[in-house]
C-alpha cells in the first residue's frame, strides 16, 4: 500500500464496503470478493487535471465513453476535462448535457467551462450560474486569454467563487505560426519554431496579474526551464500558484519532432534537454505541483499529414504511469510515493475534490499497479479512439494491473 502520505510502502489488507474503505490492517479475513495484489502495489486513486474526451463535437477523435476507459486503463478514477468543444461547453446547459452524459461511466468527470464565452476571448462567461450548476475550473485551453484585462477580470470574478483558472500560457504573437521547437531541428527542416519565450512570457503575466489581485492561477502544460524558473521564484515570494506539468516534457525532447513526425507534435511542444532536466528538477523541488495527461486524442488522419498542417497532441492516459516509472522512479530520482503525490493527491488538492489518500473512511478509489512489469506500446490496442502517440513501439516500464473506482472494478 503506498498512501501520498507516506514516504514507504507499506504492506496492509484492504477491505472495502459500500464504496468505502472500511478497514485497514495487516489481515482481514472476509467472504467478500477478492483482489490478490501480491507483489503489486496499491495507490490512491489517480487524478488527471487536464484531459480532452472532445465530446460534443468531435466524437470521431473520442468520446465520453472511450475516453473514461482509456483513463480507467491509465489508473485515473478522477479527471479534469477542458473545454474546447465544438460547441465550446461555456454555459450552463452545455456543462449540464455533458456532466449528465459522463455520469456512470466508473471515472469521475469534472467537465470545465472555457473562461471566455466560445474561447473567443472577449466575453467572460456567467462564472455564478456555472459555479452553482457544478463548474470547479474554467480554462480557454488550446488558446491563451490574450486580452491581459479580460484576464484579470476573469481572476477578479473568479476569487470569490472558488473557481480556478487553469491558464493556457502561450503569447500567440511571439508563437508566430510556429509548429515545434524554435532551435536545431525546426532549422534543419524548414519548419517554423515557437521560442521559450512565447511561453515564458504569459507565464510572467499571468503570475503578476494574480499577485495583483491576491488571486491563485493554474498553469498548465509547463515545458520551459524558464517558466520553471518564474514559478520558483514567484512561489518563493508567496504567490498563490499552482502548476502542472506532462509526461512527455519529462521524457522527451524536440529530437522527436526529426524526419517530420507529426506524431510528435504537440503545444506547447517538445523542448530541449535542458528543459526536460528543469522539468524534473520543478518536479523534485515542488516548483511543478503535479502530473497531467493532456491527454489528446486524434484520428489518423489528423496527424498522418502535413507537418504544419497536424493536429497537436498526444493520446496519454494509457502511458502517463509507465512514463513516470520509467523515467523518474527507474532513474532513481523520485520514490513510487512522490510520484503518487504528484498523480494524486496534489492535483485533487489543487482542484479541491477528494482523492489521493486511502484511509478508513475515504471512498474506495484505488490503483493497483506492478513496477517491474515490461510492456510494448501498440497504440492499436488502447481503449482511447485516439492512438496518436509517439512511443509506438517503445519498451515501458510500470504497468496499472486494476483501477477501482468508488468500490467498483472499472478496470482489469
Amino acid at each position: 500500500m503506498v498512501d501520498a502520505s507516506s514516504d514507504k510502502p507499506i504492506k496492509k489488507d484492504i477491505l472495502i464496503e459500500n464504496g468505502v474503505i472500511a478497514g485497514i490492517s495487516d489481515v482481514i479475513r472476509s467472504d467478500c470478493e477478492t483482489i490478490d495484489a501480491s507483489g503489486l502495489y496499491v495507490c490512491p486513486g489517480f487524478v488527471d487535471m487536464h484531459a480532452h474526451l472532445r465530446e460534443p463535437g468531435f466524437e470521431e477523435k473520442e468520446t465520453i465513453l472511450t475516453g473514461c476507459r482509456a483513463a480507467a486503463a491509465g489508473g485515473f478514477t478522477s479527471i479534469g476535462v477542458m473545454a474546447n468543444t465544438a460547441p465550446v461547453v461555456d454555459s450552463v446547459a452545455l456543462f449540464e448535457y455533458v456532466d449528465s452524459s459522463a455520469r456512470n461511466q466508473g471515472v469521475k468527470v469534472y467537465q470545465y467551462s472555457a473562461v471566455t464565452k466560445g474561447m473567443q476571448g472577449k466575453e467572460l462567461v456567467e462564472m455564478t450560474k456555472l459555479k452553482e450548476a457544478g463548474v470547479i475550473a474554467l480554462s480557454d485551453d488550446g488558446k491563451p486569454v490574450e486580452n491581459p484585462q479580460i484576464m484579470l477580470l476573469a481572476l477578479k470574478y473568479a476569487q470569490p467563487l472558488d473557481l480556478l483558472i487553469i491558464s493556457h500560457c502561450e503569447d500567440m504573437a511571439l508563437a508566430n505560426g510556429g509548429v515545434m521547437n524554435e532551435g536545431y531541428y525546426a532549422s534543419i527542416q524548414g519548419l517554423r519554431g515557437i521560442s521559450a519565450a512565447a511561453e515564458e512570457v504569459m507565464v510572467a503575466r499571468d503570475i503578476i496579474l494574480a499577485d495583483s489581485l491576491g488571486a491563485r492561477v493554474h498553469i498548465a502544460h509547463v515545458s520551459t526551464k524558464g517558466s520553471v524558473d518564474i514559478i520558483r521564484d514567484a512561489k518563493k515570494r508567496g504567490s498563490k500558484l499552482t502548476c502542472e506539468t506532462a509526461p512527455h516534457y519529462f521524457s522527451m525532447t524536440e529530437e522527436r519532432c526529426d524526419h517530420f513526425n507529426t506524431y510528435a507534435k504537440v503545444n506547447p511542444p517538445l523542448r530541449t534537454a535542458a528543459d526536460r532536466e528543469a522539468i524534473i528538477d520543478g518536479l523534485k523541488d515542488g516548483t511543478i505541483d503535479c502530473i497531467a495527461t493532456d491527454h489528446a486524442p486524434h484520428t489518423k488522419n489528423d496527424k498522418e499529414r502535413e507537418f504544419d498542417l497536424a493536429a497537436n497532441g498526444f493520446s496519454g492516459f494509457e502511458t502517463a504511469f509507465s512514463l513516470a516509472v520509467t523515467h523518474l522512479y527507474n532513474t532513481k530520482a523520485f520514490t513510487l510515493p512522490q510520484i503518487v503525490r504528484l498523480m494524486s493527491a496534489n492535483p485533487a488538492k489543487c482542484l479541491g475534490i477528494s482523492g489521493g489518500k486511502i484511509a478508513i473512511g475515504e471512498n474506495a478509489d484505488l490503483t493497483v499497479v506492478s513496477l517491474d512489469e515490461e510492456w510494448t506500446v501498440e497504440p492499436e490496442k488502447f481503449l482511447s479512439k485516439g492512438r496518436n502517440t509517439p512511443l509506438k513501439g517503445e519498451k515501458l516500464a510500470g504497468r496499472v494491473k486494476y483501477t477501482v473506482a468508488d468500490g467498483t472494478l472499472i478496470y482489469k
